[in-house]
C-alpha cells in the first residue's frame, strides 16, 4: 500500500500519475457508460416533453436524441478528468487570457460544448414539430399544416442567432451590448444589403395571412405546375407532377400570376375532334347528338358541356368538344378524359365515320 501511495503521488511533467489515472478513468467510464446514461437521459426528457404523445413515441425521441446527448455527456466527462491536468510551468506557456496554446484549447472546448448544448435544442424542436404535424395531420383545415413547418423555421433561426450571440459573448469575448447598438445602427443599410431576402420573407408572411394556397393544393406559378409540398421562411417547394422538386422565392409566388388549380370546383377540357370529309351531314349530326348525350349521362361530368360542328378544317370536320369534370384533382381529370375519348372512339365508329389527319389532295389537268 505504501508503494501504491507513493506512486500515486509521484509527478511526471508536474502532475501527479494520480490524476493521470483519473483522467484516463473519466474517458474509459464515458465511453463505456455513456450509451446508458444518454438512454436514461432521454427516456427522463420524454417523460418531460412526449409523454402523453403515443402516435410518435419513445422509439423516435430516441433516435433523434440519444447521440447529441452522449455526445454531451462525454465532454461533461472529459472536462471533469482534464480539470486534474495542468500544463507544466516550465514550458512557458501563456495564461488563460492571452493568445497561446491555453487560450485555444479552452476557448476551443467551450464552442464545442455550446455546440453539443446547441444540436440538442435542434433536435428537441425538430421532435416537438413531429408531434405538431402528427395532430395536424388529424384536422381538415391544411393550414396548420403549412403554418407549422413554417413556425419551426422561425424558431431554429432563433435558436441559431441566441447561439451565435452566446458564443460571441462567453467564448469570443465580444460585448453583446455594444454589438446590438451596433446592429441597430446599421439595421438600415443591413436591410438594404438583405432586401431580396426581406423581400422573400415577407412575401412568406402574405402567403399565411392572404392563403392564396395552402399545403397539398395544386398550382400553376408561371410555367411550373404542381403540388405544394412546403411553404418555408424563404421559398416554397412545389413538386411538379414528373417528380421534379423546384424551389421558388416566396417573392415571386405572390408577384407572378398564381393559378390555384385545387380550387377549382371543376376541370374543363376542351379540344376539336376531326372527321373525314366524306362524313355526311346526317352521321356529323348523329355524332354529335350521341357525344352530347354521352358526356352529360357520365358519372363524373356535369351538365355545361357542348358539342358543335364548329367548322370546316383544311384537312377534316372540325367538331368542338367541350366539357367539365367534376373534381379538382388531377387524377379525376386524366381519368375521365381516357372514358370519354374511348366512348368517343365508339360512336364515330357506330357511325361509320372515321377522324382525319392532315391530307393534302393534288388535282392534275392534262391540257
Amino acid at each position: 500500500m505504501e508503494q501504491l501511495r507513493i506512486f500515486l503521488k509521484t509527478e511526471y511533467l508536474e502532475n501527479s500519475a494520480q490524476n493521470y489515472l483519473i483522467f484516463v478513468a473519466a474517458i474509459i467510464i464515458g465511453l463505456l457508460f455513456k450509451g446508458l446514461i444518454s438512454r436514461y437521459l432521454s427516456h427522463s426528457l420524454y417523460k418531460v416533453i412526449g409523454k402523453k404523445e403515443r402516435k410518435v413515441g419513445m422509439e423516435k425521441f430516441d433516435k433523434l436524441l440519444t447521440r447529441p446527448i452522449g455526445f454531451f455527456i462525454m465532454l461533461t466527462i472529459l472536462y471533469f478528468g482534464a480539470s486534474y491536468l495542468e500544463f507544466p510551468t516550465s514550458w512557458g506557456l501563456a495564461g488563460m487570457n492571452k493568445f497561446g496554446i491555453k487560450m485555444l484549447l479552452s476557448k476551443g472546448f467551450s464552442l464545442i460544448y455550446i455546440y453539443s448544448i446547441f444540436r440538442i435544442s435542434l433536435r428537441l424542436i425538430d421532435y416537438i414539430g413531429l408531434i405538431l404535424l402528427k395532430r395536424a395531420e388529424e384536422t381538415e383545415n391544411k393550414m396548420d399544416d403549412q403554418l407549422i413547418p413554417f413556425v419551426l423555421e422561425i424558431i431554429k433561426f432563433v435558436a441559431y442567432i441566441f447561439t451565435v450571440f452566446i458564443i460571441l459573448g462567453s467564448v469570443l469575448g465580444v460585448n453583446i451590448i455594444a454589438l446590438t447598438t451596433g446592429l441597430g445602427i446599421g439595421g438600415l443599410a443591413l436591410a438594404m444589403a438583405s432586401k431580396e431576402s426581406l423581400e422573400n420573407l415577407l412575401g412568406s408572411f402574405t402567403i399565411f395571412l392572404d392563403q392564396p394556397f395552402t399545403v397539398g393544393d395544386v398550382v400553376t406559378v408561371g410555367s411550373i405546375t404542381g403540388v405544394v409540398e412546403k411553404v418555408g421562411f424563404r421559398s416554397t417547394r412545389i413538386r411538379t407532377f414528373d417528380k421534379s422538386l423546384v424551389t421558388l422565392p416566396n417573392k415571386k409566388m405572390i408577384d407572378a400570376e398564381l393559378d390555384n388549380l385545387g380550387m377549382r370546383p371543376v376541370r374543363r377540357v376542351k379540344f376539336n375532334l376531326g372527321l373525314t370529309y366524306d362524313t355526311t351531314a346526317e352521321q356529323i349530326k348523329a355524332i354529335v347528338t350521341d357525344i352530347q348525350h354521352m358526356i352529360k349521362q357520365h358519372e363524373k361530368t356535369n351538365q355545361d358541356g357542348k358539342v358543335r360542328f364548329q367548322e370546316f378544317g383544311s384537312s377534316s370536320l372540325d367538331i368542338m368538344i367541350m366539357y367539365f369534370v367534376n373534381s379538382p384533382r388531377w387524377d379525376d381529370l386524366i381519368d375521365v378524359k381516357e372514358d370519354v375519348n374511348y366512348k368517343i372512339m365508339e360512336i364515330v365508329k357506330k357511325h361509320n365515320s372515321d377522324f382525319a389527319f392532315p391530307s393534302t389532295t393534288v388535282y392534275l389537268q392534262k391540257d
